[in-house]
């Protein structure tokens, strides 16, 4: 039996992962800004703890891991999953607009996880798992600050893996593409307001796109939650997890491509190296 602390855990992916852990036998804390919402979705049970947490507000963020070593003893599996998305050509998100993704998206993250690892380095064991995007490998269109979020976390949660490994606690990035959830409707996907007729035919094409999208895209949300379960219990669990067709296609494409690249630049990036037989007489 496992005790879980999930962010963003009213709706979507986070409420999901939860039932399924909650099913399983499994203890789950989880949290939203309003924990009503929780209770709502995923009734009253004895291993279910629903907290209100503002993942910005680190106050918050230790208190519900107070509360839930109090209530179960310990947290072994942090999922990291609270986070939104923002449409929109770069330069048409306004400085406010940037500001509050970072907040929820990367600062919010490292907030809840400075929380934690008191606590799992206390137990000398733990899973970290860090809700990332194909969007976190490859920037799109249109996606391009909310992207730039998923880089960060990205680039978070190779570290993490590399510090934390000798002390028992795994991180992992999960990249899920596209799935059928509520991301793409207002509550998850803010659009930026202003729109400049230049981006018509870049970032306004996926504006557009983005609408016929919603609800028809590839993913099922239902394998997903069954595989981030099924995937706390993984033995040397990877420091990335790419999860559906799309994001497989994505990163194949962009190995690609970064290959032409390099296959074609590698005599101008090997060309600053320092000159071996000078360095001998410097």
């Amino acid at each position: 039996m496992k005790t879980w602390l999930i962010t963003g855990a009213s709706r979507g992916f986070g409420a999901r992962i939860a039932q399924l852990a909650l099913e399983g036998g499994d203890n789950v804390v989880a949290t939203a800004r309003n924990a009503t919402l929780i209770t709502d979705k995923l009734g009253e049970r004895s291993n279910l703890l629903a907290v209100p947490l503002d993942v910005t507000n680190a106050d918050q963020a230790r208190q519900a891991v107070k509360a839930g070593v109090e209530r179960f003893g310990g947290i072994n599996v942090l999922l990291n999953n609270a986070g939104f998305g923002l449409l929109g050509a770069v330069e048409e998100a306004s400085a406010e607009e940037v500001e509050r993704l970072y907040r929820t998206n990367v600062f919010g993250l490292l907030t809840v996880t400075r929380a934690v690892l008191p606590q799992m380095r206390k137990q000398k064991s733990g899973r970290i798992l860090n809700i990332s995007s194909i969007g976190g490998y490859r920037a799109a269109t249109g996606f391009g600050v909310y992207c730039s979020t998923k880089f960060a976390v990205e680039g978070l949660s190779e570290a993490l893996h590399a510090e934390l490994a000798p002390l028992g606690i795994h991180v992992s990035v999960i990249e899920p593409g596209y799935f059928r959830t509520d991301f793409l409707d207002s509550s998850s996907l803010s659009i930026s307001s202003v729109r400049i007729s230049d981006y018509d035919q870049t970032a306004g094409v996926v504006r557009e796109r983005a609408a016929r999208l919603n609800h028809s895209q590839p993913g099922d949300p239902e394998k997903f939650a069954k595989l981030v379960v099924e995937f706390s219990d993984a033995v040397d669990p990877p420091v990335r997890m790419p999860v559906g067709s799309d994001t497989i296609a994505a990163i194949v494409a962009k190995h690609d491509s970064d290959a032409r690249i390099i296959s074609k630049w590698r005599h101008v990036s090997i060309s600053t190296d320092f000159d071996a037989s000078r360095a001998e007489t410097v």
